[in-house]
């Protein structure tokens, strides 16, 4: 019997082969065993897995594996350009990108640019030519700023889209580089891995053990088991190539990895021909936005009654129907919040922008609505809050052992070098996976100028990694020995098993990785064996091993977790630590991090043996979960939803895709993960940077908290306008705003709304608050009640203002221009104060925000204009107040600032006692 790190007996004996490439149910896919700090710390998980994966297909293999082809270097970048240009990207035909003359028409067909149509054919007919064409004129405009706004939102999408391109790596000019799926050509020679999605038609030049998921051509829902066509590539290549020796575009690799030359692209692949197209970025409606678009129609629908209604009063009253229709049409454009489609689609779609910015792409708008919610941040360790950056930390034997740390500026000692030189035997000379870099760097530095070091030894066959046997071998041949020379390493479990060791030598190492593993150092094995007779054997177990120690591993915690981790907890988000490390890597680790560490942790043999209200009761106080299999992150998901929990998840691998689909926010990794997560998940860290999904829900609380500040703005903002439409009227005073007057101030609250709040970054303290409800919706009592207090206030002012002035001018002319002066300066008083809800709105205080200083100095200039220049003031109807009267408008407009300013203090601490 063996013994585990963790001290439980494990059986020798092993499970039978898996055999070439069997079909297996998706559902009965399983990963890889996760012993001790073993196996995943070697090469079973991850990236390791996929580079192991990638690696084994470059040598030769045997009986089940296709024998080695002489290695193909790829396409040359020349020769890959003119194929690209010849036959076009790889890519087939998506939902169609919103061109220039669609957005135009989109522009025009505007509900507010046909009501002022409609006005200036009315002033046209009323003989006022000089209206008519200063309201053209301000059509034009208003086209301008909206079609800018539009065309902005959709290269941010473009880009968007862009980013989110599925990735291949790809062979060209010798080297493995990855590349976006559609720049790929016919004849590039790709490498397949586990949990990738084949980005193109391929003959296969090379399989390992390969079975593919192709349910989206077949309808069938068992992977297919593929194998290479024939020992040479030039074979591969001919288009009568056998079914089961191709894989498709759009299929699934579940099982293996497969090394396949380009046949087909684009339209022209399997997928292309079916006619199937790929889903694209921002296809569908957010629930915020449905909910906006419900509100519109209705606050139209009411509008156009009102404006009807108005028409027929004034047409009554006066005699005047066209005056009456230019009246109700004016209602119409003051009550129709056509701002609030552009501000969602504005502030969505450059909030996504942001988050790329921050190295996060966000493949579903809605996640970002929904970040700011969040309770709950379930992690991976590796890549995530440690660097995935792996450092040999430790070498021992049974007669030595030396600290990296420690020994530092001591030389390796002579009974250690047999266990670095064949750990450096046993993994690729062009490593990419972290640990096997690591122990190459580590030979390079304390094996230097030693006979260790064997750059002329050539390889001459490899046993990879595989589900029944934790350890991988490589067979070397040395030109001065006949013999050829065996390295393996891999988890010390199956390294033990491997070597036969007798059971006190076994609990020794045993003991040893136990005490490595509680230093949270990932723990390997190595071995070593020689083998005279010239036909290699099917299994390593056939080698006559010597144990020769344990080499461990580091991956350091990245030096910006400790704060992400510090200003989640100040934040009202619990952070959980996800792993399939061993109990006391991921306590050490946890410690590092600065989560709660001593207190409970769950393994996975445990969460397997909890039924659901144990869990629920244990899921409060334990922030670690251990050897935690793929397919159980899902349950864990699915607990902390039950508790009302908004969980944002992360994953990278095959079996993580149901739970990142479960998780409301489903985060995959960019830069390590597959295929298949990635287009499970909502969101995709690019640098696979636990920061950066920290940046992420601070950029969702700030999108959050800014468009309830535009909506509250909006509403604040119509209904003075709605007032000064309605009210002169029943009340038997010459029409105040004429739709030139609002179409003016809307070239003041459109910037605003989408460009000055959207800049607005986030209030001080916010990431010190508890996450919202997730049931919270943007027009919600709090900003509803905010709007209406400050729009019926300066209501309020500006019918008291226009009375005083027609009082004190006898001119309606000069009391008018007052009154939208005041207006306009109270607008950008507005804009000033709800800038900020928890504090007061100081200047000097708070960073600066230049869209608004632009948008305030653009809109003072353009009233000075109207107002110094006769004959403009004449097309407003205007006459310029003298200067005791524009001092008493300023004087209003501060009054209408404090009126803003108490309203905010009032409901902030109204809200305050409430929580």
């Amino acid at each position: 019997m063996l013994a585990s790190p963790s001290g439980a007996l494990m059986s020798p004996v092993k499970p039978p082969p898996l055999g070439p490439a069997q079909p297996v149910p998706m559902g009965q896919i399983k990963p890889h065993p996760r012993p001790g700090d073993t196996l995943q710390a070697s090469t079973a998980r991850s990236a390791g897995t996929r580079t192991e994966a990638i690696h084994a297909l470059l040598p030769s293999t045997r009986r089940h594996r296709t024998r080695r082809a002489a290695m193909h270097p790829g396409l040359s970048s020349h020769e890959a350009r003119a194929r690209l240009a010849r036959d076009g990207p790889n890519e087939l035909p998506a939902s169609p990108r919103r061109g220039v003359l669609r957005l135009l028409r989109e522009v025009v067909t505007e509900p507010m640019l046909l009501l002022l149509v409609a006005c200036g054919a009315i002033y046209l007919v009323l003989g006022d030519r000089h209206e008519a064409l200063m309201l053209l004129g301000f059509v034009f405009v208003v086209m301008g700023i909206t079609f800018v706004q539009q065309r902005r939102t959709e290269r941010s999408l473009a880009a968007l889209r862009d980013l989110s391109s599925p990735q291949a790596l790809v062979l060209r000019d010798g080297q493995a580089v990855k590349l976006a799926g559609r720049e790929l050509v016919c004849g590039d020679i790709v490498l397949l891995a586990e949990g990738d999605r084949v980005p193109a038609d391929m003959a296969l030049v090379q399989a390992s053990n390969l079975s593919v998921d192709e349910s989206m051509l077949t309808g069938e829902s068992v992977p297919v088991g593929k194998q290479a066509v024939a020992d040479t590539e030039a074979a591969a290549e001919a288009p009568a190539a056998p079914d089961d020796a191709r894989v498709y575009a759009g299929t699934l690799v579940t099982q293996g990895s497969a090394r396949g030359r380009v046949v087909a692209t684009g339209t022209r692949s399997a997928l292309g021909r079916i006619g199937q197209s790929l889903a694209t970025l921002g296809s569908g409606s957010t629930p915020v936005q449905r909910e906006t678009a419900r509100i519109v129609r209705r606050v139209a629908v009411v509008g156009l009654v009102l404006a009807a209604a108005l028409a027929v009063a004034y047409t009554l009253s006066t005699g005047q129907w066209l005056h009456g229709l230019l009246a109700g049409i004016t209602l119409a454009m003051a009550i129709l919040p056509e701002e609030l489609p552009v501000v969602l689609t504005l502030f969505l779609g450059l909030g996504a922008w942001r988050l790329a910015r921050a190295q996060v792409l966000a493949r579903s708008i809605p996640a970002v609505e929904l970040l700011g919610a969040t309770t709950v941040l379930c992690v991976d360790k590796t890549g995530t809050l440690t660097a995935n950056r792996m450092a040999v930390r430790s070498l021992w034997s049974p007669a030595a052992e030396h600290d990296t740390l420690r020994d530092a500026h001591r030389p390796l000692q002579e009974a250690l070098h047999d266990l670095l030189e064949f750990a450096v035997l046993a993994s690729h000379r062009r490593a990419f996976d972290p640990m096997e870099s690591a122990i190459g760097a580590c030979g390079q530095r304390l094996l230097a100028d030693t006979e260790h070091l064997h750059a002329d030894w050539t390889l001459v066959d490899d046993y990879p990694l595989s589900p029944d046997m934790l350890a991988m071998s490589r067979v070397w041949q040395s030109p001065d020995r006949r013999e050829r020379m065996i390295a393996a390493k891999g988890a010390p479990e199956a390294i033990v098993d491997l070597c036969h060791m007798d059971p006190g030598p076994r609990a020794e190492v045993t003991h040893q990785v136990s005490v490595l593993a509680a230093e949270g150092l990932r723990v390997l094995g190595v071995a070593r064996a020689s083998f005279d007779a010239t036909e290699l054997p099917g299994n390593q177990h056939d080698f006559a091993f010597e144990f020769l120690g344990l080499i461990a591993l580091e991956d350091p915690l990245r030096p910006e977790v400790p704060q992400a981790i510090a200003e989640c907890r100040a934040a009202g988000i619990r952070v959980v630590m996800i792993t399939g490390d061993h109990p006391a890597t991921a306590r050490a680790i946890a410690r590092q991090a600065g989560l709660s560490a001593d207190g409970e942790l769950i393994t996975g043999a445990e969460l397997a043996a909890l039924d659901a209200p144990a869990l629920a009761r244990r899921l409060e106080a334990t922030h670690v979960f251990c050897r935690v299999q793929p397919e159980q992150k899902l349950r864990l998901v699915q607990a902390f939803r039950a508790r009302g929990d908004v969980v944002a998840m992360t994953g990278d691998g095959v079996n993580d895709a149901p739970a990142l689909k479960a998780a409301h926010i489903g985060v995959a990794m960019g830069a390590r993960g597959t295929d298949v997560a990635r287009e499970a998940a909502a969101l995709v860290l690019l640098n696979d940077d636990f920061a950066s999904l920290v940046t992420a829900v601070r950029h969702g609380r700030r999108v959050f908290a800014n468009l309830r500040k535009a909506i509250s703005f909006v509403l604040a903002v119509h209904l003075p306008i709605i007032g000064l439409s309605i009210l002169p009227v029943l009340l038997g005073w010459p029409m105040l705003l004429m739709p030139v007057h609002i179409l003016f101030l809307q070239l003041i609250i459109d910037p605003a709304c989408s460009v000055v709040f959207e800049a607005e970054p986030l209030e001080p303290g916010a990431m010190r608050a508890p996450p919202r409800r997730p049931e919270a919706r943007l027009f919600d009592a709090a900003v509803l009640w905010r709007g209406l207090c400050q729009g019926l206030g300066l209501l309020v002012l500006l019918l008291a203002v226009f009375a005083w002035a027609r009082w004190q001018s006898g001119a309606d002319t000069v009391a008018r221009a007052l009154t939208f002066s005041v207006l306009v300066m109270s607008n950008l008083a507005l804009i000033f104060s709800n800038r900020y809800w928890h504090r007061a709105a100081l200047p000097g205080r708070g960073p600066v925000n230049l869209a608004f200083r632009w948008v305030s100095g653009a809109a003072l200039l353009l009233l000075a204009g109207v107002l110094g220049i006769p004959a403009v003031s004449r097309l407003f109807a205007f006459e310029a107040p003298p200067l005791p009267l524009l001092l008493a408008g300023l004087a209003a407009t501060a009054l209408g600032l404090l009126w803003f300013e108490l309203v905010k203090w009032g409901l902030g601490h109204r809200q305050a006692r409430a929580g």
